[in-house]
C-alpha cells in the first residue's frame, strides 16, 4: 500500500477521554483524594476471580486476566484509604459534590442529564480493583460539542471511580496502591465520527477545554487518561487505552491505522500464497535435544529448571513474521505478546530473527528437521515449563489463523512513543451488572436548573477577558484556557509586578516545553510556583532565573524555593558585585577597549552576561557597563 493509500484511508475514531475530580473525598467514602506520600502501612494479598453476569455469560476479557493465574499484593496507608478500598466495608453513598461537577460538564455539551444516577458494577479482575470490579455510573446523554466546523455527538458522560495504581509486577504477583482507588474519574465519550489523526488530538482538546472550564478537576500526569476505539474499512475496532498526553492522541491514531494496514496487507499475501487454517496444525515438536549445548541464555535458564524446548511450524509464513508493521513492532511481536499474557511465557523465538541470541546456524538446522519445515515456511520456539510452553504455542496458532482471516478486535495499551501492545480481548456486554450496595441518586429539575443559572463562562469568553485585562495577546489567552494553570495564572498575573505576558508564557509554553524534556512539572504545588514569582518580586532573584528554578523545583516538589535558589546560585547579585564583575571584562579585554573605545560594548556586553546572566536584570547590566565602559575612555 502507497503512503498516498494510506493517507486517504477512511478511518472511523471514537474518543473515552477521563479526568480526575477534584473534590474533598473520595466517591464511595471520605478518604482524601491525594495520592500517599509516605510508605505503606498495610499489605494483603488477593486473587480475583471473574463473576457470571444476569444471564450467567462470563466476559472473556475477565476470563483472560483469571487465566493469567496472577496473585495481587495490595498496598494501603490509613491517610488515603479505609476498609471501603480494601473491600472489607460496603460503599457509601455516592459522593455529591462528583455527581454535581459531571452535570456541569454535561450541560456544557447541552447533554440530557438522566432522572437518576444508576451506579453499574464493570468487571475488571487485572488487580486495579479490590472488589474484582469498577463502580461506573451513567450521568448524562445525547450531547453535542461543536469542534471546529465539525458537530461531535457526546454519546454520554459518566461518573466512576478511579483505579489503584500499579506499582511492580513479576509472573506471579501484581503490585498495587489503592490511595488512588476510588478518586472521583468523569468519563466523557464522544460518538465514532472522527476522520483523521489531527481532528482526534483537536476534540481530545477541546473536551479538555470543557472539564478544565468546570475549574473542579485535578491536572498532572495521571489525572487524565485517554482511550481510542479505532476502526479501518476491513481491519477492526480496536481499543486503545490509556493515552495520557494530548500530542500522543494523533500520533497512537496514524500508528494504529498503519499496524492495522500492515496486517491487511500480511493477510492478502498469506492469501497469495494459499494458506489455509486447517494447515496450522497444533503439532508442537520437543526440540529439547537440539539445545543440549546451547548457548542462548533464556533456552538455558528454562532447561535448567526443568523446562521443555517446543516447537511449532507455520507453513507458508517465511519473511512475514520480521514483517515491521509499526516502529519497533512485527507481526512476529504480535505472536510473542500473545504467547507472554496467554501461556505467561517471557517470549518467543522465531525463525525470522535466527539465528541471533545464542542460537546458531546448526540449532536451526537441526530444529527445522524435526519440524519438517521448508525453505517457503517459518517456525516459533519457546522455552518454558511444558504446561505453559504448550499454553504459549496455542496462543501463536490462535493469532497466526487471525493472520489469514482479519485484524483482530482487541485492547491494547498505549506506549510513551504512541506505539500499543497487546493487552486483552475486547470486552463485551456480560462485564456489567447492578450495584446493589448504592442507592440511586434522584437528579431534581430544580438541581439542574440552579447549575444553568451557575455555569461556568464560555472558554472564548475566558480567553478575551484574559486579553482585556492582562492584555496578553490572543495565542497566550487561548493557550492559558487550554492548560491547567488558568487560574494560577490570574492568582499571580493580579498580584505581580511582572509583565503579565512573561507570566503567561512561563505556566504555559515553558512548563509545558519541561514536560516533554522529562522535568515533572506537574508534581510541583501551586503554591509553590505562585512562591517563585514572588522571589522575583522581592528581588531575590530574576524572572529569568525561573525556568531553573521550576527544574530543580520538580526535583524537589515539596522543597523551599529559596533553598533552589541557594543550590543553583541564582540569588540576584548587588550592583557593587556586578561592578566588580565589569571591571574584571574591561580588564581582561584592555586592548580590545583601547582600540575600539564605547564600540567595544556588544562584545563586552555578551561577555559579562555570559556570567551574570539569571543573576541581575539585563537592563542593569546594559546600563552599568556603558557607565562603567564611559569612565574606563574617558580616562
Amino acid at each position: 500500500m502507497s503512503n498516498q493509500e494510506r493517507r486517504t484511508t477512511k478511518i472511523k475514531v471514537g474518543l473515552e477521554i477521563h479526568r480526575q475530580l477534584d473534590t474533598e473525598h473520595k466517591l464511595f467514602c471520605s478518604c482524601p483524594t491525594d495520592f500517599a506520600e509516605s510508605e505503606p502501612e498495610d499489605k494483603f494479598l488477593r486473587r480475583l476471580r471473574p463473576t457470571q453476569s444476569e444471564l450467567g455469560q462470563v466476559d472473556q476479557a475477565a476470563l483472560f486476566e483469571f487465566h493469567r493465574g496472577k496473585s495481587i499484593l495490595y498496598e494501603s496507608d490509613r491517610q488515603t484509604s479505609c476498609l471501603v478500598e480494601m473491600d472489607e466495608e460496603p460503599p457509601g453513598t455516592l459522593n455529591a459534590e462528583a455527581v454535581e461537577i459531571c452535570l456541569t460538564a454535561a450541560l456544557l455539551v447541552n447533554a440530557k442529564p438522566v432522572d437518576e444516577v444508576h451506579v453499574m458494577r464493570k468487571v475488571v479482575i487485572d488487580g486495579s480493583n479490590t472488589t474484582g470490579f469498577q463502580r461506573t455510573s451513567i450521568v448524562a446523554l445525547d450531547g453535542l460539542l461543536k469542534v471546529g466546523e465539525k458537530d461531535v455527538p457526546i454519546q454520554q458522560i459518566s461518573l466512576e471511580e478511579d483505579a489503584a495504581r500499579k506499582t511492580s509486577q513479576t509472573p506471579q504477583i501484581a503490585g498495587f496502591r489503592i490511595d488512588r482507588l476510588g478518586v472521583p474519574l468523569i468519563e466523557v465519550t464522544t460518538g465514532p465520527v472522527i476522520e483523521s489523526p489531527t481532528e482526534a488530538e483537536e476534540v481530545a482538546l477541546a473536551i479538555g477545554t470543557i472539564l478544565r472550564a468546570t475549574r473542579r478537576v485535578k491536572r498532572g500526569l495521571g489525572s487524565i487518561r485517554q482511550d481510542l476505539n479505532i476502526s479501518i474499512p476491513n481491519g477492526a475496532l480496536v481499543e486503545i487505552k490509556g493515552v495520557q498526553e494530548l500530542d500522543l492522541v494523533g500520533k497512537a491514531v496514524e500508528l494504529e491505522v498503519a499496524r492495522q494496514q500492515a496486517l491487511l496487507e500480511i493477510k492478502d499475501e498469506l492469501t497469495r500464497r494459499e494458506v489455509k487454517p486447517d494447515s496450522l496444525e497444533r503439532k508442537f515438536v520437543d526440540l529439547s535435544t537440539v539445545f543440549t549445548g546451547t548457548k542462548a541464555r533464556v533456552i538455558k535458564d528454562a532447561t535448567s529448571k526443568g523446562g521443555i524446548v517446543l516447537g511449532v511450524k507455520l507453513p507458508k509464513f517465511n519473511g512475514l513474521l520480521g514483517r515491521a508493521i509499526g516502529p519497533g513492532l512485527r507481526l512476529g511481536t504480535e505472536l510473542s505478546n500473545r504467547a507472554s499474557f496467554w501461556g505467561g511465557v517471557g517470549g518467543i523465538f522465531h525463525s525470522d530473527e535466527l539465528p541471533n541470541y545464542g542460537i546458531t546456524d546448526d540449532e536451526v538446522k537441526q530444529a527445522k528437521e524435526l519440524m519438517d519445515v521448508s525453505s517457503a515456511d517459518a517456525f516459533v520456539i519457546v522455552a518454558d515449563e511444558h504446561s505453559r510452553a504448550k499454553e504459549a504455542l496455542d496462543a501463536v496458532i490462535d493469532r497466526a489463523q487471525e493472520a489469514l482471516e482479519k485484524v483482530p478486535e482487541e485492547t491494547r495499551m498505549a506506549m510513551p512513543d504512541g506505539t500499543t501492545r497487546y493487552m486483552r480481548p475486547r470486552p463485551g456486554a456480560a462485564r456489567m451488572y447492578p450495584e446493589t450496595d448504592v442507592p440511586p441518586t434522584p437528579v431534581t429539575e430544580e438541581r439542574v436548573a440552579k447549575l444553568k443559572a451557575t455555569l461556568p463562562v464560555d472558554p472564548e469568553r475566558i480567553a478575551k477577558r484574559l486579553v482585556e485585562r492582562f492584555l496578553i495577546n490572543d495565542k497566550l489567552a487561548k493557550q492559558l484556557v487550554d492548560s491547567d494553570y488558568l487560574e494560577l495564572f490570574e492568582r499571580i498575573a493580579g498580584s505581580s509586578k511582572i509583565q503579565a505576558s512573561f507570566i503567561a508564557t512561563t505556566l504555559s509554553e515553558n512548563c509545558k516545553s519541561l514536560e516533554r524534556e522529562g522535568f515533572s512539572i506537574h508534581d510541583v504545588h501551586d503554591d509553590t510556583i505562585e512562591a517563585m514569582f514572588r522571589l522575583v518580586d522581592d528581588g531575590v532573584m530574576t524572572k529569568e532565573a525561573i525556568v531553573d528554578l521550576l527544574k530543580w523545583q520538580s526535583k524537589n516538589p515539596r522543597s523551599d524555593p529559596r533553598l533552589g535558589v541557594k543550590e543553583l546560585g541564582l540569588r540576584m547579585l548587588t550592583e557593587h558585585e556586578l561592578e566588580d564583575i565589569i571591571d574584571r571584562h574591561i580588564g581582561k579585554n584592555k586592548k580590545l577597549v583601547e582600540e575600539r573605545g564605547s564600540a567595544a560594548f556588544p562584545s563586552l556586553m555578551g561577555s559579562v552576561m555570559s556570567e551574570v546572566r539569571g543573576s541581575i536584570e539585563p537592563k542593569i547590566v546594559t546600563q552599568k557597563l556603558k557607565d562603567r565602559l564611559a569612565k574606563y575612555t574617558d580616562k
